[in-house]
């Protein structure tokens, strides 16, 4: 059962206006590839894309660090890679939190041996109390405490995704 409404439909709207004009002010004239981190970044990664005025292509990877748990195992597992080459890209990573940031940090490292032209992380929640490694996104939408958020798109055993806004369970 979820606890009390933390981020707001109206904040969250706000904001991914505002992350998409700071993309496209940072990209302007140039092709920018979203990759998208399934599941929990395709309510995210959907509405910012349309604010992004710029060109825009999209892939999606699929990595894994937790199961059924509340807290990441540590062990990072490529489940789905991308579809097409990103040498020469200009690419911006969309992932739902970044919490201990193990996950991002392998996932740009390994991403950066594939040549993009550029390799940035947009998270639409961050975590900052939970870092087991120096990693600080890009662009991030919200920070948050530490607690168990679910809703827009972030999940608790794959329960709660549909919520129009961000909440957290107990653990």
């Amino acid at each position: 059962m979820t606890e009390e409404v933390l981020i707001t439909e109206e904040q969250i709207r706000k904001r991914v206006d505002e992350l998409g004009a700071q993309i496209t002010k940072d990209y302007e004239g140039k092709s920018l590839l979203l990759i998208g981190i399934l599941k929990g970044s395709v309510p995210f990664m959907a509405d910012l894309m349309r604010r992004i005025d710029t060109d825009v292509e999209i892939d999606f990877m699929s990595v894994s660090s937790y199961g059924s748990t509340t807290t990441s195992s540590g062990v990072v597992r490529i489940l789905k890679d991308l579809d097409h080459s990103i040498e020469g890209k200009n690419v911006l990573i969309v992932e739902d939190i970044v919490d201990s940031g193990l996950t991002l940090s392998y996932l740009k490292e390994h991403l950066l041996r594939r040549k993009p032209a550029s390799l940035k992380v947009c998270t639409f929640l961050d975590k900052p109390s939970r870092r087991k490694v120096d990693f600080t996104p890009d662009y991030c939408g919200f920070e948050v405490e530490d607690k168990f958020i679910v809703g827009y798109g972030l999940d608790f055993d794959q329960k709660y995704r549909q919520l129009p806004y961000i909440s957290w369970i107990k653990e």
